[in-house]
């Protein structure tokens, strides 16, 4: 359905215009023009509007109605929404993109008139002598707006950002703090402070003084970092968030505290040494040639039944938190996903799922994956946005104090 054509019927506006025909015509075309316009479509809606179009006809005016139901999140957006559907079922993209530009460019007039005030003459000698002796207030507004800026990128879905975007998010990650906590070891070390008694060293210390205790010896618990692994599914239907969350993975790997990584596509790939060089980039090249199914097809179950042989329960996964990040769809067997789910949880210390598509409105955790890894959940967040990453390293730094 994601790549249906459409039929020559009239379109929205009445138009008796033909249908046209290649990618540009496609579903995929409308959601990318959509996106390159500026609107925002998350994964979530695009499923809907995929489903949703898969119990109506292909005819123009079921796609745009669908189209608006489900891609539209506001009455400010149906002009423009209106103008890019109209662009991809007529052909002429050039003059939508255009119209788009100058929307842009006449809110961004507008909020610039109404932050300085529309009556001000440009002229008028008074007005250019305060402009003069302000000029260093002339920057506070410019720090606010870029303030403003920075907020709200924060809170976009990953899957709305152009290229642009996407590298000023990349510089924010990398400014997340993530560990860095300790928790309580079994081992014991001597106290200088308080503590706990420690009798046999108090009497073997006495001996020297004639039996005669001068100072009770004392000792106190050991604290070491709790282990991190971090599980990427970097099949298909992740490819918009792929990268944006192997980034957060490197950024982890190299805080400092123990982190290991891996990627779950058709197979199980762990990737922490390639992501333990520093320099971004480059470790996410070295990754991603070491990953021989990205974006392919995915097998949750499979890639933690390996995960549980080689790696987890001998050893890395006991008492570590674990952070699974993927949308849940899996194309193996419910039941292989919950029963690896729950060999997992009998070693983890705690199981975190990060999905992008919970921040989806009217989202639900039904599909066979979700739904069958679900029970054995500890957090279940979202993780479509620069926020919802920085809510997971508070959690995950929070757990690591316990």
């Amino acid at each position: 359905m994601s790549g249906q054509q459409v039929s020559g019927e009239p379109g929205p506006d009445g138009s008796g215009a033909g249908a046209i025909a290649g990618e540009e015509a496609s579903i995929p075309g409308l959601l990318s023009q959509l996106r390159g316009a500026g609107l925002s479509v998350p994964v979530g809606a695009s499923v809907l509007f995929a489903e949703a179009l898969g119990h109506l006809d292909s005819g123009v005016d079921s796609i745009y109605w669908a189209g608006r139901s489900t891609l539209v999140c506001s009455p400010a957006e149906i002009e423009l929404f209106d103008a890019v559907f109209r662009s991809w079922w007529l052909g002429d993209a050039a003059d939508a993109l255009s119209f788009v530009r100058v929307q842009q460019r006449s809110l961004d007039v507008d909020s610039a008139d109404d932050e300085h005030g529309e009556d001000d003459d440009p002229e008028d000698p008074t007005d250019a002598g305060e402009s003069s002796a302000d000029d260093g207030a002339d920057d506070e507004p410019t720090r606010s707006l870029r303030f403003t800026a920075a907020e709200s990128l924060r809170a976009r879905d990953f899957a709305t950002l152009d290229s642009t975007e996407l590298a000023q998010i990349a510089a924010l990650i990398s400014q997340l703090k993530l560990g860095g906590s300790m928790r309580r070891s079994r081992r014991q070390r001597p106290g200088r402070h308080g503590g706990r008694p420690d009798l046999r060293r108090t009497v073997r210390a006495s001996m020297r003084t004639a039996g005669e205790p001068l100072r009770l010896h004392t000792t106190t618990t050991t604290r070491r970092p709790r282990r991190i692994v971090l599980l990427a599914d970097i099949s298909g239907s992740m490819e918009l968030y792929s990268r944006v969350l192997l980034q957060f993975a490197h950024v982890a790997v190299t805080s400092g505290s123990p982190v290991e990584a891996f990627t779950i596509g058709t197979r199980l790939t762990r990737i922490t040494r390639e992501l333990t060089i520093h320099d971004a980039d480059r470790a996410l090249d070295r990754a991603a040639s070491a990953v021989p199914d990205w974006s392919g097809g995915t097998r949750l179950g499979l890639g933690l039944r390996r995960f549980n042989d080689e790696w987890g329960v001998r050893g890395m996964a006991r008492g570590a938190i674990i952070v699974i990040l993927s949308d849940g769809w899996d194309r193996g067997e419910p039941a292989e996903l919950a029963a690896e789910m729950q060999r997992l949880r009998l070693v983890a210390h705690r199981i975190v799922w990060v999905n992008p598509l919970k921040a989806s409105a009217g989202y639900e955790p039904i599909t066979r994956g979700m739904a069958a890894a679900l029970p054995f959940i500890d957090d279940f967040i979202e993780g479509h946005s620069l926020d919802s990453l920085d809510a997971l390293a508070t959690l995950v730094a929070g757990e690591l104090t316990r």
